[in-house]
């Protein structure tokens, strides 16, 4: 024996001396499998142990060829019953429906093998249910003959497996109490009860009658397991597919939910709480609504500052963006123009004053009154020629920063009275102006408060409180906004009138994904108010 295990494990022949004998084992190969081994003790001068394992070659020889028809045989078993198999698989699948298919399938199998009648059942809650019997239309007259097949196949399910009654020699022992009563009820002398499996799973059972002595032989029975097992998937899927759509979403469901809910699918449940968990977040967290829009920065104040009177442009001291004092020389126009008509002015008044002296030495009383309001006549004129020339130089009017004018390029134009020169604002005021969309504009109200931060200086929060709305929209770049006005409450040196940048009104408290899928909400209401009938 442990030269034959030695043999059986190396698969090559083993030789083991002992004493005066030898130990000789050669194991059976057939195409690389192995068959078994023979053993034999020869004395150690009788025979060489070479020539002991060609003469076991030899004389096995005939084992080899036996076991090679027995494999031939067996192929040819298999072959023919994977035919059957096939075209009873072709039988199902020409089928579109599962009740025709299955009416199909036993007509089929009662032709085949001489069988009266097949009988096809599904596995429910309640046990097996026929739904097709051989060359049956109607199941209304043989209720009882039903019942018996439905316990021969619940017979089978219950113990997984198949069951043949009367049994042939060396089967295991099974119940068949159910079989025997069909056996003496049915006048049948065989019956055979195959149990049909999807995905490990048995979902139905096949019940075949036979009369006569043939009964069911081992090949048959061999080859109804072969048929149920190519099928059974196939009618299983085409009972599923034939079913209404709502049973179809409860099994669904409830599927999910005993997957869920029972052993292992470790990924599923923890995706299933990681989505709770979302869930309960976006029910409950809540955020700061807020409003976004550009904004620009602009004085509260605008000063503009304009030509007091034709002239010449003689300098011009600023330009946009520098900062002024009150009082601060912005422009000058030429003068020379004015100086010479007041000395034209001046000149005439000394002639009227000399005029006025002489008549009052001749005691011309009505020419001297003449004169004296000539000589008032030319003092006004003057001093009108002296404001101009006081306003040749254009003054700020107060503190602030010049928003435009640059007068640089223009040294000796002509200026004509009223045309604006400067525009000045203040640098201890200031407005925000808002662009606010019009699917925004719902949402603000004066009186909220928001942070603008400018493009220059995005570190810089700065608040604001809204003042007015504009009744008024405008479009740009695609966009139809209107103008909102508010105060703001911080001020920096660095600010600069036109600044530009975003400001974030705060409205209240709302859930973060109604703030998220606010937009996507608004044009789903418009799209239905659109096609809605």
């Amino acid at each position: 024996m442990a030269a034959t295990e030695n043999a059986l494990g190396k698969r090559q022949p083993v030789l083991t001396k002992s004493g005066d004998h030898h130990d000789i084992c050669l194991p059976f190969l057939v195409d690389d499998q192995l068959y078994g081994a023979v053993s034999v003790t020869v004395g150690a001068d009788k025979m060489a142990p070479g020539e002991v394992i060609r003469h076991l070659r030899w004389g096995a020889g005939w084992i080899e060829v036996l076991l090679r028809r027995d494999q031939s045989r067996s192929f040819e078993k298999l072959q023919a019953r994977t035919a059957t198999a096939l075209g009873m698989l072709a039988t199902v699948l020409e089928q579109k429906r599962f009740h025709s298919a299955a009416s199909a399938l036993v007509t089929e199998l009662a032709r085949k093998l001489g069988c009266d009648p097949v009988s096809l059942g599904i596995l429910k809650r309640n046990g097996a249910k026929v739904i097709a019997v051989s060359h049956v239309a109607g199941f209304g007259k043989r209720m009882s003959v039903l019942r018996d097949v439905r316990a021969a196949m619940n017979e089978a399910v219950d113990q997984e497996e198949v069951i043949l009654y009367p049994p042939n020699p060396g089967w295991d022992y099974r119940v068949t109490l159910a079989h025997e009563e069909i056996v003496r009820s049915h006048k049948a002398d065989g019956v055979l009860t195959v149990p049909i499996q999807h995905q490990g799973e048995i979902v139905g059972a096949v019940t075949l009658e036979k009369a006569g002595n043939a009964g069911f032989d081992d090949d048959t029975v061999e080859l109804v397991d072969a048929i149920a097992t190519v099928v059974g998937p196939v009618l299983e899927e085409k009972r599923r597919n034939d079913r209404m759509l709502i049973v179809k979403v409860f099994e669904v469901f409830g599927s999910q939910l005993k997957r869920l809910l029972g052993p292992s699918h470790l990924g599923r449940k923890l995706a299933t709480l990681i989505f709770a968990g979302m869930v309960w977040y976006f029910a409950t967290a809540t955020t700061t609504f807020n409003v976004t829009a550009p904004a620009q920065l602009q004085g509260t104040v605008q000063r503009t500052v304009v030509a007091p009177f034709n002239g010449y442009l003689a300098d011009g001291a600023v330009q946009a963006g520098a900062i002024v004092r009150q009082g601060q020389v912005l422009a000058r126009l030429d003068d020379q123009d004015l100086a010479l008509e007041r000395l034209r002015l001046t000149t005439s008044r000394g002639q009227r004053q000399a005029e006025y002296a002489r008549a009052l030495a001749a005691r011309e009383r009505a020419e001297a009154n003449i004169i004296e309001s000539q000589i008032r006549q030319i003092d006004s004129q003057i001093a009108l020629v002296d404001e101009q020339i006081a306003r040749t130089e254009i003054r700020a009017p107060f503190d602030g920063v010049v928003v435009s004018g640059d007068l640089s390029q223009k040294i000796g134009a002509t200026v004509e009275r009223g045309q604006e020169l400067f525009k000045i604002a203040p640098l201890d005021g200031w407005r925000v102006v808002l662009e606010v969309d019009e699917t925004d504009l719902a949402e603000i109200t004066p009186g909220q408060s928001g942070q603008l931060r400018v493009a220059s200086l995005p570190d810089l929060p700065l608040n604001y409180t809204i003042e007015h709305i504009t009744p008024i929209s405008d479009q740009r770049e695609g966009r139809n906004f209107f103008r909102v006005d508010a105060v703001l409450e911080d001020a920096d040196p660095r600010l600069r009138p036109s600044m530009e940048g975003i400001a974030r009104t705060q409205i209240d408290e709302r859930l973060l994904i109604a703030v998220w899928t606010r937009p996507l909400v608004n044009w789903a209401k418009l799209l239905f108010w659109r096609w809605k009938p």
